[in-house]
């Protein structure tokens, strides 16, 4: 077995897809998805420093999940704040976003029900599924006739998965009117707002007040707020269910209490910080009027800069990282074959110089 990988971990490097570990470089940020800088940032560290301090506690594992003996005051705390800020009844935290989805995609459907998944989600969704006894079909991203036409063939009951900001593409779900379908059909729609969180303050679901025809959202706390971890938005039957059954929650350790605090702080240092998000729109402006072609929406903080195949795509980054700015690249087969794209992520701190300097240089080499 053992040469049977190396085979295949060889083939990988001869295509050129092959992943390692590295310490992050040196170099301007255009690849984290710290779209605010909240990871960044001093004064944001300074408080939960201080917090740390009067509190040392915090930082002491929970030594059991929360069923036995890693349940607090402060993750209680933490979800009746998330689930107020978001006009939810109740939230439920989770170790991070992946495990958040398993636990959803693996526990609500049975096998009796379909599970209707875009396109472009997330692979925590897929493998969510993968883990459920239930059906899956996949529609044609943000393609609202693909999807009815799915759901008026099916008989049994369906959940629709979907992300509002997609990660790869850098477009958003018109998630009002798959929110229609879903209460045309009866089905649960299941929304992961993990990239529009601070970028579009509180979500899409939150912005078109939609939390009374969504099943859960998914909210991330690793990206914008330059946390850890992410909560699951739903009704308290839904809560209670979760906790019952989902393996993911069940079996996992809770995580410290300072991770909990974090995010209550985030979304405190969020709302005292409205000039952050502004800052990242006029630089996601500043980028779109240089004229890339991208599919990309115009406020998205992810703009994918497609390529002619993975050989350019390895020269346009590697261009890029010579000149001192850090992008990340997609290669097919992760996307596909004609759609390999520089995932550019653009973030308040970003300067114009940068910026300009930046697609320049893709603009030499496209």
């Amino acid at each position: 077995m053992l040469r049977k990988f190396q085979e295949i971990l060889e083939k990988r490097k001869q295509e050129g897809i092959f992943r390692s570990l590295k310490i992050q470089p040196k170099g301007v940020d255009f690849y984290s998805n710290d779209y605010l800088g909240f990871a960044r940032n001093k004064e944001l560290q300074h408080i939960l420093l201080k917090e740390i301090a009067g509190r040392p506690c915090l930082l002491s594992g929970s030594s059991g999940s929360r069923l036995i003996s890693g349940n607090s005051h402060a993750v209680t705390a933490a979800e009746h704040e998330i689930a107020w800020i978001h006009q939810f009844s109740s939230a439920l935290l989770f170790s991070s976003g992946y495990n958040a989805n398993l636990a959803l995609f693996s526990t609500l459907p049975d096998r009796h029900d379909t599970i209707l998944v875009d396109e472009q989600i997330h692979r925590s969704v897929h493998d969510g599924c993968r883990l459920s006894n239930a059906r899956k079909l996949k529609w044609k991203h943000n393609d609202l006739e693909d999807l009815e036409n799915i759901l008026k063939r099916q008989s049994g009951h369906c959940y629709i998965a979907i992300e509002s900001l997609y990660s790869m593409e850098g477009d958003f779900a018109p998630i009002q009117g798959i929110a229609a379908l879903a209460e045309k059909y009866e089905a649960d729609l299941i929304v992961d707002e993990a990239h529009a969180l601070g970028v579009l303050g509180y979500g899409l679901v939150d912005q078109y007040q939609l939390q009374n025809q969504v099943l859960a959202v998914v909210m991330t706390y690793g990206k914008a707020l330059g946390a850890h971890g992410a909560a699951i938005l739903c009704n308290d039957i839904v809560k209670s269910y979760l906790i019952n059954f989902a393996s993911p929650f069940i079996y996992s350790t809770s995580a410290q209490d300072f991770q909990w605090m974090a995010i209550k702080t985030g979304y405190e240092f969020l709302a005292s910080n409205r000039d952050l998000p502004e800052k990242l729109r006029g630089n996601i402006k500043i980028f779109r009027n240089q004229g890339l072609r991208s599919p990309s929406s115009e406020i998205s903080p992810v703009q994918a800069v497609l390529a002619e195949g993975n050989e350019q795509l390895k020269i346009l980054q590697s261009t890029l990282y010579d000149h001192g700015f850090l992008t990340s690249a997609i290669y097919s087969p992760t996307v596909k074959k004609g759609t390999e794209r520089l995932r550019i992520c653009i973030h308040s701190f970003n300067t114009e110089e940068e910026i300009l300097k930046l697609t320049g240089i893709i603009k030499e080499l496209i």
